[in-house]
């Protein structure tokens, strides 16, 4: 039984489809913040995610670059009311597989959601399991094992030191608030004093640049937060 995560706050439409999913044999988790919806993704494993975008607590872009983190491959569907191209194109760059708009069929509703599961079957069944590697410079960092190297050689970076890391490469060359860095990988909703970012950026750069005081590749927009900057590179 494939198990799938919803994400909805309106009551009527999160047990309506509920209700649909269960009729196909799905195993269906249902929350209505996007607090919660981290929360359960981090507890169990899902093999869908069906992910409003207009939640309380964060926002469903926010729950997707969470969960894209810690997990590139699940699929997660959007579903909003938010119909523009703008929106959809927003959801796909900030990790999402599709995007349904509010009102929808119930119909197509479920046969997107099963397309977009049969099709990670498949890549499962097919990929290679090659460890997570960035190059940038002469560094390189493993996002599965959490190793890297740095100037002076090998390092073993904590889990959140990884998770910084990969949430800037993946906003390569845009500035990331350290309000959102603190929202995304230590799951702040109350921001505290955010020199906690400050300081693990301060390491990050002794890992990685030859003059830490004159960063190239993790460069900090004053008074707002930090950017990566580099042409990474990812071995085929």
């Amino acid at each position: 039984m494939k198990n799938i995560l919803l994400v909805e706050d309106e009551e009527n439409i999160q047990h309506a489809i509920k209700l649909n999913l269960e009729l196909e044999n799905y195993h269906v988790v249902a929350v209505n913040d996007g607090k919660k919806a981290v929360d359960a993704f981090r507890e169990r494993k899902f093999d869908l995610i069906v992910l409003d975008i207009m939640l309380p607590e964060m926002d469903g872009y926010m729950v997707c670059e969470n969960v894209r983190l810690h997990d590139q491959d699940i699929p997660i569907l959007f579903l909003s009311a938010k119909n523009t191209p703008s929106e959809r194109v927003e959801g796909l760059k900030k990790g999402g597989d599709d995007y349904l708009t509010k009102p929808f069929d119930l119909e197509e509703l479920l046969l997107r959601i099963k397309k977009l599961i049969e099709t990670r079957d498949k890549i499962k069944l097919t990929e290679r399991a090659a460890p997570k590697i960035v190059y940038f410079g002469n560094n390189w960092i493993n996002f599965d094992s959490h190793q890297a190297k740095g100037v002076d050689g090998l390092i073993d970076l904590t889990k959140k030191e990884t998770l910084l890391l990969k949430l800037l490469i993946e906003n390569k060359n845009a500035v990331v608030s350290r309000e959102h860095i603190l929202k995304v990988v230590w799951d702040y909703n109350v921001i505290p004093n955010t020199r906690t970012v400050d300081n693990f950026m301060l390491s990050l750069r002794k890992y990685f640049e030859t003059d830490a005081k004159n960063p190239v590749f993790l460069q900090s927009s004053r008074g707002i937060g930090y950017k990566f900057v580099d042409q990474v590179e990812v071995p085929a």
